[in-house]
């Protein structure tokens, strides 16, 4: 008995041995950029996690089976425990990789690596020098780099054994390290410095394309062939763009839609024109997406570059590996009351790997669809649920958000399969995407872009992550959520389209959604409220005009007695300058008494409140020494009109000073004609 055992151990062994991988340096730095890995099924013992700063009151409670503090926004200094005078802040076993560095508020104190139990450090620096492009290996600039406030690096980190970051001193605010596990057996060089000239070379290389070559196929194959097409599709009408045959895969799918449609023609026509994929025979496609979503932005044509997406000059395009065994249905729908004209060029190539190690590739939009039905989780909305093997790889986010103010603030969760706690936690939805702090600037790079947001995240917002190195193997299933704080009726709503593989065998449980529900349901909607208590959050007012030039809107958590308050702060303003808000619109006229909160801070000035150009109420100030509360100042009474009213604040103080503004009420009050 026990030597059969013996022989099964030894059979396990080898069959173990046979099968692990040695990756080099330069293999990990090929994944920075290779689209084709994505599509090969995962391993037993391949995942990929995130190690953040989120809220650690956030937690599932085995004992009652529910979710405890589930949106706690409290999310920039968590960790994972003390060590006399560090923090520790990630802990993995190897072998495995760290793809992804990033922070919304990096500082001088000293983030430290320790890889495979040595007792120094890999890497020692500022948390900021991961960031700055002045230590090398951290130097590349499509790397190491800022977007929109946010700070990101994806020089990889591989170790055989072990991980632990620990962070000293001032360290900052906000983290995520993600990284990848690799099945049992795999070798993997520790890193180590100063990278050896081919590690570097290896790196150059990506560098060099992601600079360059944004844009091309990073992955072209010799043996391809070209099916193109121009076609012109009459309204409730589909055309088949291609219909191939045999084990092969399309590496590429570029459109053009005539360059003389208007911006409003064009939003219409992408939006109501749709790409259907069905592989090898199936019933339902695969890939089911209007055709500006499925190619990463709307609304409308926004030119951008990324690593699996972009629209340019030259048209739109997707590098997406997509392998069939049998057979490939491309086709284009029109559900417009237009004709539509364009121009489709289909590269596809023999397959590098049997089809049985392949997933095919799924692509689906949707709104609201697969939701939590767990009360606690009422806050999540589903990114993508799906049943089975594969990879998730990326997701563009459409945000209809016509009020204005932060539409974000949501954590992404990912259970991958049938985890209660997600192994990846984010801190916020600008994190997720890149970017931080709210910031409005467009930027587009290789794994994400903000690529529309033209009114300070007013109307609509276009912003996507693609999870190339650090995409999110699963064996049985997988659920990516991201908080949404505002429900549908403030309205802020959200559209997703979300991109995977998955094996021949899984669930993929979207159907198409017509087009009244696509279209239509965005508008331009300028509340009004009727007689009674009118509050408004500073921080969701759009601001209209600034007078100086440091005035700025910034939005920063405010904690103070156990409490937190979201609030707008108006930074280092000088004497004169106003902010001047949105008109607050009344449905009745009427007698208000008027009444702001402001929250106390070390350098608040005294400012003046002005009401259709009229002073409000006798100037104020919040400064406190030890900030802690919120402080409510009536400002008296203003007869106002049916309709909009101008809002505006003016700085009285002689210094640049500060002021934390949380919102507005005006209550009606009974008068006597």
């Amino acid at each position: 008995m026990r030597t059969t055992l013996t022989l099964l151990l030894a059979l396990a062994s080898l069959q173990l041995a046979a099968s692990a991988e040695t990756l080099t340096y330069a293999d990990l730095a090929d994944r920075l950029i290779d689209l084709q890995r994505l599509a090969v099924l995962p391993e037993p013992g391949e995942t990929c996690a995130q190690w953040s700063s989120y809220n650690r009151a956030s937690r599932y409670d085995v004992a009652t089976g529910t979710y405890v503090d589930w949106s706690r926004n409290g999310d920039g200094h968590g960790f994972i425990r003390k060590e006399d005078a560090t923090l520790v802040l990630a802990e993995m076993q190897g072998p495995g990789c760290i793809w992804r560095i990033w922070s919304a508020g990096p500082m001088d104190g000293h983030v430290k690596i320790y890889l495979d139990g040595a007792p120094e450090p890999a890497v020692d620096l500022p948390f900021s020098g991961y960031f700055n492009r002045e230590n090398p290996p951290f130097i590349y600039p499509s790397l190491v780099y800022e977007a929109s406030s946010g700070r990101n690096c994806y020089v990889p980190i591989p170790y055989q054994k072990s991980c632990k970051i620990v962070a000293e001193g001032r360290w900052g605010a906000f983290y995520h390290f993600t990284y990848s596990t690799f099945p049992e057996g795999t070798e993997v060089p520790t890193f180590k410095l100063p990278l050896s000239p081919s590690q570097c070379d290896a790196l150059q290389n990506v560098d060099d394309f992601l600079s360059n070559q944004l844009g091309a196929n990073p992955s072209p194959n010799t043996e391809s062939e070209v099916v193109a097409a121009n076609l012109t599709i009459s309204p409730g009408s589909s055309a088949t763009a291609a219909n191939l045959e045999g084990e092969r895969a399309v590496t590429s799918l570029v459109v053009k839609i005539p360059a003389s449609m208007s911006l409003d023609e064009a939003a219409s026509v992408l939006r109501n024109t749709l790409l259907r994929i069905t592989w090898d025979g199936e019933d339902e496609p695969a890939v089911w997406a209007p055709l500006g979503d499925f190619f990463g932005t709307v609304p409308g044509i926004n030119l951008y570059t990324s690593l699996p997406l972009g629209m340019t000059e030259d048209g739109f395009y997707s590098h997406w590996y997509m392998p069939f065994a049998k057979s490939a249905l491309v086709e284009l729908v029109n559900e417009g009351d237009a004709p539509i004209a364009l121009e489709i060029a289909i590269n596809h190539a023999p397959l590098s790997l049997p089809i049985e190690k392949l997933g095919r590739f799924h692509a689906k939009w949707h709104r609201d669809a697969s939701l939590p039905t767990d009360p606690e989780r009422s806050v999540d909305w589903t990114l993508l649920t799906t049943r089975g093997r594969g990879r998730y790889c990326g997701v563009m986010l459409h945000v209809w958000n016509p009020r204005g103010g932060w539409w974000g603030e949501g954590d992404e969760k990912f259970f991958v399969d049938g985890e209660k706690f997600p192994s990846t936690f984010g801190t916020g939805s600008e994190d997720y995407f890149g970017y931080a702090w709210s910031d409005p600037a467009l930027f587009h790079k290789a794994y994400h872009a903000e690529t529309f947001n033209r009114a300070a995240n007013r109307g609509h917002i276009s912003v996507s992550r693609w999870h190339i190195p650090d995409n999110v193997p699963f064996q049985s299933s997988f659920e990516g959520s991201i908080e949404k704080y505002f429900p549908n009726d403030r309205p802020t709503l959200y559209a997703a389209t979300a991109y995977w593989y998955l094996a021949p065998a899984g669930t993929d449980p979207y159907q198409p959604v017509p087009p009244s529900q696509r279209t239509g349901y965005y508008d331009y909607i300028l509340p009004s409220f009727p007689k009674g208590t009118i509050s408004f959050d500073f921080e969701l007012l759009r601001i209209m005009d600034t007078s100086g030039r440091s005035a700025r809107k910034v939005q920063r958590p405010y904690a103070g007695n156990g409490q937190r308050w979201r609030y707008l702060l108006w930074k280092g303003a000088h004497p004169g300058d106003r902010l001047v808000f949105e008109t607050l619109p009344l449905a009745d006229a009427g007698v208000y008494e008027v009444t702001v909160a402001l929250a106390e801070t070390r350098r608040s000035g005294t400012v003046q409140f002005y009401l259709d150009g009229n002073e409000l109420g006798q100037p104020v100030s919040t400064r406190s020494q030890s900030p802690r509360k919120s402080v409510s100042f009536p400002l008296g009474t203003a007869r106002l009109a049916e309709g909009q009213h101008l809002l505006a604040v003016e700085m009285l103080d002689t210094d640049p000073a500060d002021l934390a503004l949380q919102s507005i009420t005006l209550e009606s009050i009974p008068t006597i004609e």
